[in-house]
């Protein structure tokens, strides 16, 4: 298998020298088009009716003009009848060769970074084609990577090219053609990627070795299953390997692989390599097995902060303390892997999925590390910061942009409110059919081992069956009033003589029967709420406190009071 698939890199890259014009001699670079620098566009019709089979991206990286050369070959299966194949490719680069199962074809078109390529022959249910496209150019620059994202060009601090992609805003197009949307996956992506000598090339799955070219460059081999489409990496520097394995809980060794830069402090990066271990025991203890065990738990220096690549986490946070015990980047993105590459949402409007589950993984390790005080800190912090302008949830299809920028959609409410509304929901069903519904949301089941699962797809309305199912309850009104709705819920309190009368108020009136928990005098009472209204004595002058451990995700005055002075008083 290595032998051939080596011979087969080798082969692309010297096809490159021939069939791919020099980025340098190209025409002046065209910009992407808006289309291209959003990700999650509805899917056309060709492209709902194939299975994407595998993706196999031979690529050539050119420091010294920032610019690559490439060659992918994508393999479908119709499941409709099937008249041309449409795939995302940035506008920028120029194709000079499409062919389908081998063999040359024109009349394709690429208007907008939407390219169509009709068939010679049309395909009917359970028929193979194979799209072939080789391509050049001089790919998106990122503006501020991660949040504005693409390639991201540096010099390391020992004077080599250090290069990163950063893709997950803007989408899979920026450098690779793709089904440009979270159900877009490949069942299986090969990567050949040829690099500088002396550079390494760490990327997605498992490596299956290097070729020197014998032409001052290098290819490396590695191969991927489903890869989530934004989480396809490349990553090129200085880097020095450090390896090891850890035992599971589950019974099998994973592997796990960090490439720091040469010129990183060794004890730091032992510090962090040294978490690895740790935070993959906490994950398996409360989610369960690591998804991609066969592959690796692989991180890598970038010269940006971080992001989820599938296998690959991109890390640059410059190994910075900040007294959680932890290093939070870390942690995050690896919880990614869970939320985000195992399950991955099936429109960016359900993105809280990975966000907020993945966001809430910090607060429950920093309770698993040192209590509950460590926790609560944790969410009081995330508290302070809600929008609470757009709902989470919209129930319309939405691009990234849409979703994750603040003037338009929730923005940090898909992590911050997200968590939030995991952390009241797990104080309200429990923990065990908490945890119990994020193993059927993660691996669609409740005992999921090594082996017995694939990655997934779900959507919101996938988890809120879910949680019905594991609780025997109708959960809808919890997700209606939290995701659903922009404002908080709101705790009316009127009082009248010795009594306190409390009112649950949502932004579309709907039900909302949340228990309250209310100390009165020192004594806690639990109010069921069941119409969404309570009642209780409260004798002489006896102190009232609502809800004294913070359970219950609600409007707060005080807080809104915060922070429109935080607004009043910014910079």
């Amino acid at each position: 298998m290595f032998a051939r698939l080596a011979l087969t890199a080798s082969a692309c890259a010297l096809g490159l020298t021939f069939a791919v014009a020099p980025a340098s001699a190209q025409a002046p670079q065209r910009p992407s088009t808006p289309f291209t620098l959003d990700t999650g566009h509805p899917r056309a019709p060709e492209q709902l009716a194939v299975r994407f089979d595998k993706a196999d991206l031979a690529i050539r990286l050119l420091p010294e003009t920032k610019s690559l050369e490439a060659v992918a070959t994508l393999d479908f299966t119709a499941t409709e009848p099937l008249a041309a194949l449409v795939v995302e490719l940035d506008t920028r680069f120029d194709i000079s060769s499409v062919e389908i199962d081998g063999v040359a074809v024109t009349g394709w078109t690429n208007p907008d970074g939407r390219m169509t390529v009709p068939l010679p022959a049309s395909r009917s249910l359970g028929q193979t084609v194979s799209l072939r496209i080789a391509y050049a150019g001089a790919p998106h620059e990122a503006l501020r990577a991660p949040w504005s994202g693409g390639f991201v060009w540096r010099t390391a601090p020992g004077g080599q090219p250090w290069i990163a992609t950063a893709v997950q805003g803007q989408g899979c197009d920026l450098f690779w053609p793709c089904i440009d949307h979270p159900q877009g996956e490949p069942q299986r992506m090969d990567l050949h990627i040829t690099v500088p000598e002396g550079l390494s090339a760490p990327s997605n799955g498992r490596f299956l070795g290097k070729t020197d070219n014998g032409d001052g460059t290098t290819t490396w081999n590695w191969t991927a299953r489903q890869p989530n489409t934004y989480a396809v990496a490349l990553n090129i520097g200085p880097y020095v390997e450090m390896s090891g394995t850890y035992d599971s809980r589950f019974g099998n060794t994973i592997p796990l692989h960090f490439w720091r830069l040469e010129t990183d402090d060794p004890m730091q990066a032992a510090d962090l390599f040294a978490e690895f271990s740790k935070q993959l025991d906490f994950y398996e203890a409360t989610i369960g097995p690591f998804p991609f065990a066969d592959e690796k738990m692989g991180v890598v220096v970038t010269p940006h902060l971080g992001m989820e690549h599938q296998t690959i986490n991109a890390y640059g946070n410059g190994y910075r303390l900040d007294g959680k015990g932890y290093d939070w980047l870390l942690q995050h993105e690896l919880a990614h892997e869970w939320f985000g590459n195992q399950i991955t949402n099936t429109d960016w409007d359900h993105m809280w999925l990975h966000e907020g589950f993945g966001t809430y993984m910090q607060p429950l390790y920093a309770r698993w590390l040192n209590g509950d005080r460590a926790m609560e800190s944790e969410l009081q912090t995330m508290r302070l910061t809600l929008a609470n302008r757009f709902p989470v949830v919209s129930g319309q299809s939405h691009t990234s942009g849409e979703v994750y920028e603040g003037e338009r959609g929730p923005g940090l409410d898909l992590y911050y409110k997200g968590a939030l509304v995991a952390h009241t929901l797990r104080l309200m069903i429990g923990d065990e059919a908490f945890y119990d519904s994020l193993r059927r949301l993660v691996y669609g089941r409740p005992d999921p081992a090594p082996g017995n699962f694939q990655p997934r797809y779900a959507s919101t309305d996938d988890y809120v069956a879910i949680v019905n199912q594991v609780t025997g309850r109708d959960l809808g009104w919890f997700f209606d009033a939290y995701l659903r709705q922009a404002e908080l819920p709101d705790l009316i309190q009127t009082r009248d003589g010795d009594r306190l009368s409390l009112e649950w108020k949502t932004g579309d009136g709907g039900p909302f029967p949340m228990p309250i928990e209310v100390e009165v005098g020192g004594v806690v009472n639990v109010l069921p709420m069941t119409d969404g209204r309570g009642e209780i004595v409260v004798p002489g002058r006896a102190h009232v406190l609502i809800d004294p451990a913070n359970k219950v995700l609600r409007r707060q005055p005080h807080i809104e009071a915060y922070q429109a002075w935080r607004a009043r008083n910014a910079g």
